[in-house]
């Protein structure tokens, strides 16, 4: 499975919710600077994110499983980083205790992985090779061909695999990534043809030169004494 196959089935399926599981491991210190809010922020949103952050919700093996997960659903390649590299890993956290109705399916799908790697591979989720990891997501990763037995981890992994992207394409590596330019002027050619005739209107054919320039856009148009643009 690679990034762009990740992205067309995150886009043309739907997210379900997850498995029921749940329990209460030990909880640890993240490492490494979590994703925060720091902008347009109300009081009342700051000190909430405060609150959140401070808390911890992943264990460190739940972690290095996310880690494993992530990359292999947006790996590196030619143009862009993997997702550990842009901290993934870090805003799954937060929105764990941002959406707390994720905190159970998330941990139950954890659980899952270990559970069928011991029970294919002799061994838990975190020991596997990278081949052995890649089997055992291959029977979840594929909505349409998972059996009716795996439907559960199915829609935990769509989770897992809408929350990366999410957090992925919410860095500027993403959005160079996608394309995406954000609020940036474009080029306005006047009004529309269209509008114009509708209302018995046309810009004046001496001045299309002067101000259908898009090259020129920056240029501050000059104006003669009798009020005629000139450049």
């Amino acid at each position: 499975m690679n990034r762009r196959e990740n992205l067309k089935l995150l886009f043309a399926g739907s997210i379900g919710a997850g498995l029921l599981l749940g329990c209460e491991p030990e909880q640890v210190k993240l490492k490494g600077e979590v994703i925060g809010t720091p902008g347009g922020r109300t009081e009342e949103e700051k000190i909430r994110d405060a609150k959140l952050l401070a808390e911890l919700f992943f264990t460190e093996d739940e972690l290095k499983k996310i880690s494993t997960l992530v990359d292999l659903i947006l790996p590196a390649d030619e143009q862009s980083p993997a997702a550990t590299a842009l901290g993934v890993p870090d805003f799954i956290e937060f929105m764990m205790k941002d959406q707390p109705s994720m905190q159970t399916p998330m941990r139950g799908g954890l659980m899952w992985l270990d559970y069928e790697s011991e029970e294919k591979f002799g061994k838990v989720f975190n020991d596997l090779e990278a081949t052995q990891v890649q089997k055992l997501i291959d029977l979840v990763a594929w909505p349409e061909k998972a059996t009716e037995d795996y439907q559960g981890g199915v829609r935990w992994f769509n989770m897992l695999r809408n929350l990366t992207c999410s957090g992925y394409f919410s860095t500027q590596a993403g959005w160079t990534y996608m394309g995406y330019m954000g609020n940036v002027p474009n080029v306005w050619d006047g009004v529309p043809a269209a509008v114009l005739t509708k209302h018995g209107l046309a810009n004046p054919e001496k001045y299309a030169g002067v101000y259908l320039k898009p090259e020129e856009r920056s240029k501050i148009a000059v104006w003669d004494e009798a009020g005629n643009l000139i450049g």
